[in-house]
């Protein structure tokens, strides 16, 4: 069956990936190995987005948002970067007293991106699906399923997670950095309120992360060796709360677990081509973040803006969605876009979860050196509450950096 574009994933960003190509009236093939039950009714899996502005804006434009329960978007009005040997911390405020994004839980996204997908005309569903063979060649994608089922696109765009299948199959490198951490995360109710505030503190042995949801529920993240964060994760309800409440310090007071807790294995990626012939790799195939600086999704939505663009391009010039120069301006375009942001986080993340001496000399000497320069502040948060599109202009880069410089 012949299709425009084929998208192996239907993750948030295989979604609203389709989205947003079913908008510009292209016919879509979607992939996925999960059934369709699944993709309809996403279980929870503890995880909380950090959602900035430009992320929110397109999440309006593809009709997503719309989708989401209400009161389901909880404001992040600030962010606190502390460190255990330091009393003083890098506090980051909007410049208007708002907030500097939002949080929404990630089942209630992939839930309503399905919705707005079954609202685009022309997305076909293949799904409990897996790839029997895959082939890029001059004049189109090919592909075949574990039924027979054969499909021929002009455009394949995998979007499969970090460790893609699709990637590695048409022979597209990765570099994977497996941290040796995993990730607990899960909701709790705690005594103290949060102001809506997002917390990283980085201590002995541990990271842990706070994302504020209603005043007296959060998400708490818990990052340590693998196999310790399954012990603490084993543990039975109360002493698993007494331990939270310990390793926070008592700074939120009493401690309830208030829903399921979940593992992850903490693994970056980042993939040695982002296109290739009549390929594009979208999302986490491409870039797959350590979530320190909760980026992830947020660069992986940025591949789908940046996806669509070259297929408006393509259309309002007639040309072919698979063009090599087409394809080359993608790569280029979210290379330079995620390159700075995955490596400053591999930065922070190595240097933050070094116990030596000089590193910790170090990371304390950099936190206060951010705490006491209001225009590193600012930059910060104007970072989170841009909400124009992707790649801005040269001029636009100036202006807003001088923006920053000025006082007040």
């Amino acid at each position: 069956m012949n299709h425009d574009v084929a998208i192996v994933g239907a993750g948030p960003v295989g979604l609203c990936l389709a989205r947003a190509f079913g908008l510009q009236g292209l016919r879509v093939a979607l992939v996925e190995r999960q059934p369709q039950a699944a993709l309809a009714d996403p279980a929870f899996d503890g995880r909380e987005i950090a959602l900035t502005h430009a992320s929110v804006r397109l999440l309006r434009e593809l009709g997503v948002w719309r989708h989401l329960p209400a009161g389901e978007a909880y404001p992040l009005r600030s962010a606190r970067v502390m460190d255990r040997d330091l009393p003083q911390e890098l506090r980051v405020a909007p410049a208007d007293g708002d907030r500097l994004g939002e949080l929404v839980a990630n089942h209630l996204i992939r839930r309503a991106a399905w919705l707005a997908v079954q609202e685009a005309p022309g997305i076909d569903l293949y799904a409990a699906a897996t790839l029997r063979s895959i082939h890029t060649g001059a004049d189109a994608a090919r592909l075949e399923l574990d039924d027979g089922t054969r499909l021929q696109a002009r455009l394949l765009v995998a979007a499969d997670s970090r460790y893609s299948e699709t990637r590695r199959a048409l022979g597209i490198g990765a570099d994977l950095h497996d941290f040796g951490r995993s990730m607990l995360v899960c909701r709790i109710r705690h005594e103290l309120p949060h102001d809506h505030a997002a917390w990283e503190w980085f201590g002995l042995g541990q990271t842990l992360a706070l994302l504020p949801l209603s005043e007296h529920l959060a998400g708490a993240v818990v990052t340590l060796p693998g196999e310790q964060a399954r012990a603490l994760a084993g543990a039975g309800e109360a002493a698993f709360a007494a331990e939270l409440q310990r390793r926070y310090g008592g700074r939120l007071g009493r401690i309830e677990l208030a829903g399921s807790r979940h593992v992850y294995p903490l693994v970056a990626t980042w993939a040695h081509r982002f296109a290739g012939t009549r390929l594009a790799l979208a999302g986490d195939a491409a870039v797959g973040m350590h979530p320190v600086t909760a980026h992830g999704f947020n660069l992986g939505l940025a591949s789908v803006e940046r996806l669509s663009d070259l297929a408006a391009t393509a259309i309002a010039r007639g040309r072919d969605l698979g063009d090599a120069a087409l394809l080359a301006r993608y790569e280029r375009r979210h290379r330079r876009g995620s390159w700075p942001l995955f490596q400053a986080t591999r930065a922070i993340v190595g240097l933050y979860t070094d116990e030596r001496l000089p590193a910790r000399w170090l990371r304390s000497a950099a936190l206060r050196a951010g705490a006491g320069l209001p225009p590193f502040r600012r930059a910060l948060a104007a970072a989170l509450t841009d909400a124009s599109p992707v790649d801005p202009t040269p001029l636009q880069r100036l202006r807003t950096g001088l923006a920053q410089l000025r006082p007040g």
